[in-house]
Protein backbone atom coordinates (compact mmCIF):
# COMPACT_ATOMS: atom_id res chain seq x y z
CA UNK A 1 0.00 0.00 0.00
CA UNK A 2 1.42 3.44 -0.75
CA UNK A 3 -0.07 7.11 -0.93
CA UNK A 4 -1.45 8.36 -4.49
CA UNK A 5 1.24 11.49 -5.43
CA UNK A 6 -0.33 14.25 -7.25
CA UNK A 7 -1.60 17.32 -6.09
CA UNK A 8 -5.05 16.15 -4.82
CA UNK A 9 -2.72 13.67 -2.31
CA UNK A 10 -4.01 15.56 1.00
CA UNK A 11 -7.61 16.95 1.31
CA UNK A 12 -8.07 18.86 4.21
CA UNK A 13 -11.06 17.31 6.59
CA UNK A 14 -12.03 19.47 8.98
CA UNK A 15 -11.07 22.76 10.36
CA UNK A 16 -8.17 22.83 13.20
CA UNK A 17 -7.09 24.98 15.83
CA UNK A 18 -3.39 25.82 16.16
CA UNK A 19 -3.67 23.28 19.49
CA UNK A 20 -5.30 20.28 17.08
CA UNK A 21 -3.59 18.28 15.00
CA UNK A 22 -4.72 18.40 11.40
CA UNK A 23 -6.61 15.89 10.50
CA UNK A 24 -6.64 14.73 7.09
CA UNK A 25 -7.74 11.90 4.67
CA UNK A 26 -4.70 10.32 2.03
CA UNK A 27 -5.85 8.34 -1.21
CA UNK A 28 -4.00 5.43 -1.30
CA UNK A 29 -3.16 2.48 -3.18
CA UNK A 30 -3.99 -0.97 -1.68
CA UNK A 31 -1.31 -3.24 -3.61
CA UNK A 32 -1.54 -6.37 -1.39
CA UNK A 33 -5.16 -7.01 -0.75
CA UNK A 34 -4.28 -10.58 2.03
CA UNK A 35 -2.28 -7.81 4.25
CA UNK A 36 -4.79 -5.36 3.80
CA UNK A 37 -7.79 -7.16 5.29
CA UNK A 38 -5.69 -9.24 7.62
CA UNK A 39 -4.61 -5.98 9.26
CA UNK A 40 -7.85 -4.23 8.91
CA UNK A 41 -9.73 -7.28 10.82
CA UNK A 42 -6.85 -7.38 13.07
CA UNK A 43 -7.16 -3.72 14.47
CA UNK A 44 -10.59 -4.59 14.30
CA UNK A 45 -10.14 -7.40 17.30
CA UNK A 46 -8.76 -4.43 19.12
CA UNK A 47 -12.18 -2.07 19.56
CA UNK A 48 -15.03 -1.72 20.39
CA UNK A 49 -16.74 -4.08 18.35
CA UNK A 50 -14.77 -7.12 19.39
CA UNK A 51 -15.04 -6.46 23.41
CA UNK A 52 -19.03 -5.84 23.24
CA UNK A 53 -19.58 -9.13 21.07
CA UNK A 54 -16.60 -11.46 22.82
CA UNK A 55 -16.58 -10.48 26.62
CA UNK A 56 -20.38 -10.53 26.60
CA UNK A 57 -20.35 -14.18 24.80
CA UNK A 58 -17.83 -15.48 27.38
CA UNK A 59 -20.20 -14.65 30.56
CA UNK A 60 -23.09 -16.37 28.86
CA UNK A 61 -21.63 -19.32 26.99
CA UNK A 62 -18.18 -20.26 28.20
CA UNK A 63 -17.79 -18.85 31.79
CA UNK A 64 -19.25 -16.36 33.93
CA UNK A 65 -15.90 -16.38 36.07
CA UNK A 66 -13.34 -15.96 33.45
CA UNK A 67 -15.61 -12.95 31.84
CA UNK A 68 -15.07 -11.01 34.85
CA UNK A 69 -11.17 -11.85 35.40
CA UNK A 70 -11.12 -10.62 31.62
CA UNK A 71 -13.00 -7.46 32.29
CA UNK A 72 -11.67 -6.82 35.13
CA UNK A 73 -8.25 -6.77 34.18
CA UNK A 74 -9.00 -4.81 30.65
CA UNK A 75 -10.98 -1.74 32.65
CA UNK A 76 -7.24 -1.65 34.46
CA UNK A 77 -4.94 -1.61 31.94
CA UNK A 78 -7.70 0.45 29.02
CA UNK A 79 -7.80 3.12 31.81
CA UNK A 80 -4.15 3.15 32.63
CA UNK A 81 -3.63 3.39 28.94
CA UNK A 82 -5.46 6.01 28.07
CA UNK A 83 -4.71 8.49 31.26
CA UNK A 84 -0.68 7.71 29.65
CA UNK A 85 -1.60 9.50 26.39
CA UNK A 86 -3.63 12.20 28.12
CA UNK A 87 -0.34 13.23 30.65
CA UNK A 88 2.55 12.24 27.87
CA UNK A 89 1.08 13.93 24.87
CA UNK A 90 3.14 12.19 22.27
CA UNK A 91 1.74 12.41 18.99
CA UNK A 92 1.03 9.98 16.57
CA UNK A 93 3.04 9.14 12.93
CA UNK A 94 2.33 12.16 10.84
CA UNK A 95 0.70 11.78 7.76
CA UNK A 96 2.37 12.27 5.32
CA UNK A 97 4.69 9.86 4.96
CA UNK A 98 2.45 7.77 6.92
CA UNK A 99 -1.19 6.77 5.05
CA UNK A 100 -3.89 6.89 8.15
CA UNK A 101 -6.23 4.13 7.56
CA UNK A 102 -8.73 5.14 10.73
CA UNK A 103 -10.18 8.73 11.29
CA UNK A 104 -12.36 8.34 14.56
CA UNK A 105 -9.02 8.04 16.92
CA UNK A 106 -6.89 10.29 14.96
CA UNK A 107 -7.40 13.29 17.51
CA UNK A 108 -6.34 11.05 20.43
CA UNK A 109 -1.96 11.00 21.61
CA UNK A 110 0.25 8.33 20.88
CA UNK A 111 1.77 6.45 23.62
CA UNK A 112 0.97 3.88 24.72
CA UNK A 113 -1.11 2.19 22.41
CA UNK A 114 -4.34 1.13 23.96
CA UNK A 115 -5.11 -1.39 21.11
CA UNK A 116 -1.90 -3.37 21.78
CA UNK A 117 -2.36 -2.93 25.70
CA UNK A 118 -5.68 -4.51 25.39
CA UNK A 119 -5.14 -6.79 23.33
CA UNK A 120 -2.12 -8.05 25.39
CA UNK A 121 -4.23 -8.02 28.72
CA UNK A 122 -6.73 -10.05 27.07
CA UNK A 123 -4.53 -12.86 25.31
CA UNK A 124 -2.79 -13.25 28.69
CA UNK A 125 -5.17 -12.93 31.01
CA UNK A 126 -7.46 -15.34 29.15
CA UNK A 127 -4.25 -17.51 29.22
CA UNK A 128 -3.54 -17.71 32.61
CA UNK A 129 -7.06 -17.78 33.64
CA UNK A 130 -7.48 -21.00 31.87
CA UNK A 131 -4.73 -23.13 32.94
CA UNK A 132 -6.45 -24.87 36.31
CA UNK A 133 -9.54 -24.86 34.78
CA UNK A 134 -9.50 -26.06 31.33
CA UNK A 135 -7.30 -28.71 30.08
CA UNK A 136 -6.03 -27.91 26.50
CA UNK A 137 -2.13 -28.35 24.99
CA UNK A 138 -0.24 -25.61 26.82
CA UNK A 139 1.87 -24.88 23.72
CA UNK A 140 -1.58 -24.60 21.87
CA UNK A 141 -2.91 -22.07 24.27
CA UNK A 142 0.12 -20.14 24.19
CA UNK A 143 -0.04 -19.87 20.66
CA UNK A 144 -3.25 -18.54 20.76
CA UNK A 145 -2.21 -15.84 23.17
CA UNK A 146 0.95 -14.71 20.94
CA UNK A 147 -1.07 -14.67 17.80
CA UNK A 148 -3.98 -12.52 18.73
CA UNK A 149 -1.96 -9.94 20.48
CA UNK A 150 0.88 -9.92 17.44
CA UNK A 151 -1.69 -9.76 14.68
CA UNK A 152 -3.57 -6.35 17.09
CA UNK A 153 -0.22 -4.97 17.59
CA UNK A 154 1.19 -5.42 13.86
CA UNK A 155 -2.09 -3.88 12.70
CA UNK A 156 -1.62 -0.74 14.75
CA UNK A 157 2.04 -0.16 12.79
CA UNK A 158 0.10 -1.00 9.28
CA UNK A 159 -3.11 1.05 9.74
CA UNK A 160 -0.88 3.81 10.45
CA UNK A 161 -2.07 4.98 14.07
CA UNK A 162 1.20 4.00 15.89
CA UNK A 163 4.69 4.02 15.86
CA UNK A 164 6.83 0.85 17.09
CA UNK A 165 7.64 2.49 20.58
CA UNK A 166 4.01 2.95 20.91
CA UNK A 167 2.89 -0.24 20.92
CA UNK A 168 6.26 -1.70 22.52
CA UNK A 169 5.42 0.43 25.08
CA UNK A 170 2.10 -0.57 25.62
CA UNK A 171 2.70 -4.34 25.74
CA UNK A 172 5.28 -3.63 28.53
CA UNK A 173 3.30 -1.52 30.75
CA UNK A 174 0.60 -4.10 30.12
CA UNK A 175 2.99 -7.00 30.94
CA UNK A 176 4.23 -5.14 33.99
CA UNK A 177 0.55 -4.80 35.30
CA UNK A 178 -0.52 -8.20 34.77
CA UNK A 179 2.77 -9.29 37.12
CA UNK A 180 1.90 -6.65 39.64
CA UNK A 181 -1.28 -7.50 39.57
CA UNK A 182 -1.74 -11.50 39.38
CA UNK A 183 -1.21 -12.17 43.05
CA UNK A 184 -4.08 -10.01 43.96
CA UNK A 185 -6.46 -11.92 41.60
CA UNK A 186 -7.96 -14.26 43.44
CA UNK A 187 -8.42 -11.28 46.11
CA UNK A 188 -10.33 -9.10 43.87
CA UNK A 189 -12.94 -12.19 42.67
CA UNK A 190 -13.65 -12.51 46.05
CA UNK A 191 -14.98 -8.54 46.46
CA UNK A 192 -18.49 -9.21 44.75
CA UNK A 193 -19.54 -10.72 48.37
CA UNK A 194 -16.94 -8.44 50.25
CA UNK A 195 -19.37 -5.61 51.49
CA UNK A 196 -22.78 -4.33 51.04
CA UNK A 197 -20.84 -1.17 50.24
CA UNK A 198 -19.30 -2.18 47.38
CA UNK A 199 -21.43 -1.07 44.74
CA UNK A 200 -21.33 2.34 46.40
CA UNK A 201 -17.46 2.23 46.21
CA UNK A 202 -17.74 0.68 42.76
CA UNK A 203 -20.27 3.82 41.19
CA UNK A 204 -18.11 6.83 43.34
CA UNK A 205 -15.09 5.92 42.40
CA UNK A 206 -15.31 5.61 39.20
CA UNK A 207 -17.07 8.09 38.39
CA UNK A 208 -14.29 10.75 40.20
CA UNK A 209 -11.58 8.78 37.83
CA UNK A 210 -14.21 9.99 34.87
CA UNK A 211 -14.73 13.06 36.03
CA UNK A 212 -11.59 14.66 37.27
CA UNK A 213 -9.65 12.83 33.41
CA UNK A 214 -6.56 14.83 32.42
CA UNK A 215 -7.90 17.79 30.85
CA UNK A 216 -6.53 18.22 26.91
CA UNK A 217 -5.78 20.68 24.82
CA UNK A 218 -8.94 20.16 22.81
CA UNK A 219 -11.87 17.68 22.74
CA UNK A 220 -10.57 14.09 21.68
CA UNK A 221 -12.93 10.63 22.27
CA UNK A 222 -10.50 10.09 25.00
CA UNK A 223 -12.38 10.99 27.86
CA UNK A 224 -15.64 9.43 26.37
CA UNK A 225 -14.17 6.09 25.95
CA UNK A 226 -12.35 6.22 29.23
CA UNK A 227 -16.21 6.82 30.80
CA UNK A 228 -17.23 3.98 28.83
CA UNK A 229 -14.70 1.44 30.00
CA UNK A 230 -14.96 2.46 33.49
CA UNK A 231 -18.65 2.76 34.09
CA UNK A 232 -19.00 -1.02 31.88
CA UNK A 233 -16.48 -2.41 34.64
CA UNK A 234 -18.59 -0.92 37.51
CA UNK A 235 -21.79 -2.43 35.81
CA UNK A 236 -20.65 -5.55 35.58
CA UNK A 237 -19.20 -5.76 39.44
CA UNK A 238 -22.43 -4.51 40.34
CA UNK A 239 -24.45 -7.25 38.95
CA UNK A 240 -22.24 -9.55 40.16
CA UNK A 241 -22.80 -7.96 43.73
CA UNK A 242 -26.55 -8.57 43.17
CA UNK A 243 -26.51 -12.10 41.84
CA UNK A 244 -24.48 -12.72 45.18
CA UNK A 245 -26.36 -10.47 47.61
CA UNK A 246 -29.54 -11.93 46.47
CA UNK A 247 -28.58 -15.40 45.35
CA UNK A 248 -29.41 -15.43 41.76
CA UNK A 249 -26.21 -17.00 40.79
CA UNK A 250 -23.88 -19.65 42.81
CA UNK A 251 -20.35 -17.84 43.66
CA UNK A 252 -18.02 -20.31 41.05
CA UNK A 253 -15.02 -22.30 42.96
CA UNK A 254 -11.73 -20.84 42.86
CA UNK A 255 -10.21 -23.31 40.97
CA UNK A 256 -12.85 -25.58 39.28
CA UNK A 257 -11.73 -29.26 38.85
CA UNK A 258 -9.90 -29.63 35.86
CA UNK A 259 -11.58 -30.42 32.88
CA UNK A 260 -9.71 -33.35 31.12
CA UNK A 261 -11.65 -33.37 27.24
CA UNK A 262 -13.30 -29.84 26.04
CA UNK A 263 -17.24 -30.90 24.71
CA UNK A 264 -16.86 -30.63 20.74
CA UNK A 265 -18.82 -27.86 19.08
CA UNK A 266 -21.97 -29.67 17.42
CA UNK A 267 -24.58 -28.23 16.38
CA UNK A 268 -26.98 -27.76 18.82
CA UNK A 269 -24.43 -26.51 20.96
CA UNK A 270 -23.39 -23.90 18.67
CA UNK A 271 -27.30 -22.91 17.96
CA UNK A 272 -27.43 -22.31 21.50
CA UNK A 273 -25.09 -20.19 22.27
CA UNK A 274 -25.79 -18.19 19.47
CA UNK A 275 -29.13 -17.96 20.29
CA UNK A 276 -28.13 -16.65 23.87
CA UNK A 277 -25.68 -14.05 22.31
CA UNK A 278 -28.46 -12.67 20.33
CA UNK A 279 -31.25 -12.59 22.96
CA UNK A 280 -28.64 -10.55 25.16
CA UNK A 281 -27.09 -8.32 22.44
CA UNK A 282 -30.50 -7.40 21.94
CA UNK A 283 -31.57 -6.58 25.28
CA UNK A 284 -28.23 -4.47 26.04
CA UNK A 285 -28.76 -2.86 22.78
CA UNK A 286 -32.64 -1.68 23.95
CA UNK A 287 -31.10 -0.98 27.30
CA UNK A 288 -28.21 1.55 26.21
CA UNK A 289 -30.09 3.18 23.87
CA UNK A 290 -33.61 3.98 26.37
CA UNK A 291 -31.38 5.04 29.61
CA UNK A 292 -28.98 7.13 26.77
CA UNK A 293 -32.28 8.84 25.94
CA UNK A 294 -33.28 9.35 29.42
CA UNK A 295 -30.35 10.53 30.95
CA UNK A 296 -29.23 12.60 27.79
CA UNK A 297 -33.13 14.05 28.19
CA UNK A 298 -32.48 14.90 32.20
CA UNK A 299 -29.28 16.65 31.74
CA UNK A 300 -30.54 18.60 29.14
CA UNK A 301 -33.24 19.97 31.21
CA UNK A 302 -31.35 20.30 34.05
CA UNK A 303 -28.12 22.53 31.90
CA UNK A 304 -31.15 24.34 30.06
CA UNK A 305 -29.18 22.91 26.51
CA UNK A 306 -31.09 22.77 23.50
CA UNK A 307 -32.17 19.13 22.83
CA UNK A 308 -30.71 18.98 19.27
CA UNK A 309 -27.44 20.56 20.42
CA UNK A 310 -25.14 17.60 20.02
CA UNK A 311 -22.12 19.64 20.70
CA UNK A 312 -23.49 19.65 24.21
CA UNK A 313 -22.93 16.07 24.64
CA UNK A 314 -19.41 17.01 24.57
CA UNK A 315 -19.10 19.08 28.10
CA UNK A 316 -17.65 17.93 30.99
CA UNK A 317 -20.93 17.85 33.03
CA UNK A 318 -23.40 15.77 30.72
CA UNK A 319 -20.93 13.93 28.38
CA UNK A 320 -19.69 12.26 31.75
CA UNK A 321 -22.82 11.86 33.69
CA UNK A 322 -24.68 10.13 30.63
CA UNK A 323 -21.71 7.65 29.64
CA UNK A 324 -21.54 6.80 32.91
CA UNK A 325 -25.09 5.80 33.88
CA UNK A 326 -25.79 4.96 30.19
CA UNK A 327 -22.56 1.56 30.48
CA UNK A 328 -22.90 1.09 34.11
CA UNK A 329 -26.67 0.53 33.24
CA UNK A 330 -25.39 -2.00 30.17
CA UNK A 331 -23.01 -3.68 32.31
CA UNK A 332 -25.77 -4.78 35.02
CA UNK A 333 -27.91 -5.81 32.48
CA UNK A 334 -25.51 -8.10 31.20
CA UNK A 335 -24.47 -9.62 34.04
CA UNK A 336 -27.77 -9.66 35.77
CA UNK A 337 -30.56 -9.43 33.57
CA UNK A 338 -29.94 -11.31 30.45
CA UNK A 339 -28.84 -14.37 32.21
CA UNK A 340 -32.04 -14.14 33.68
CA UNK A 341 -34.61 -13.55 30.76
CA UNK A 342 -32.21 -16.62 29.39
CA UNK A 343 -32.98 -18.97 32.08
CA UNK A 344 -37.18 -17.68 31.70
CA UNK A 345 -36.98 -18.20 28.22
CA UNK A 346 -35.49 -21.90 29.19
CA UNK A 347 -31.83 -21.29 27.73
CA UNK A 348 -29.24 -23.24 29.37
Amino acid sequence: MRPVKSSTTMERKEKTTHTQPAAYVQKYIVKNYFYYYLFRFSAALGQEVFYITFLPFTHWNIDPFLSRRLIIIWVLVMYIGQVAKDILKWPRPSSPPVVRLEKRVIAEYGMPSTHAMAATAIAFTFLISTMDRYQYPFILRLMMAVVFSTLVCLSRLYTGMHTVLDVLGGVLITALLIVLTYPAWTFIDCLDSASPLLPVCVIVVPFFLCYNYPVSDYYSPTRADTTTILAAGAGVTIGFWINRFFQLASKPAESLPVIQNIPALATDMLVLGVTKFAVGILLILLVRQLVQNLSLQVLYTWFKVVTRNKEARRRLEIEVPYKFVTYTSVGICATTFVPMLHRFLGLP
